[in-house]
């Protein structure tokens, strides 16, 4: 079956994805959106700026940014 997210912070799921790729591109409030070119165009997601992450929240977070729960575990090992 699918791979179990931990419960992370924003400073580590942005950390994880700045690792694929992503960028800070602004801030407002305590959402954060990444964003990274790809040959599809620009693809963006926003992190809310929380000591835990819920996994729920975190899923959508990957599913904005199309990128697989095995890749985005894989970067947080790095």
């Amino acid at each position: 079956m699918s791979e179990e997210i931990p419960i992370l912070s924003a400073r580590e799921v942005i950390k994880a994805l700045s690792k694929l790729g992503f960028r800070t591109t602004r801030q407002r409030g305590s959402h954060i959106v990444l964003a990274k070119v790809t040959a599809d165009g620009k693809v963006a997601t926003v992190v809310p700026k929380h000591r835990e992450i819920a996994r729920g929240t975190l899923d959508g977070i990957l599913t904005q940014a199309r990128i697989s729960r095995g890749e985005f575990l894989k970067a947080l090992e790095k």
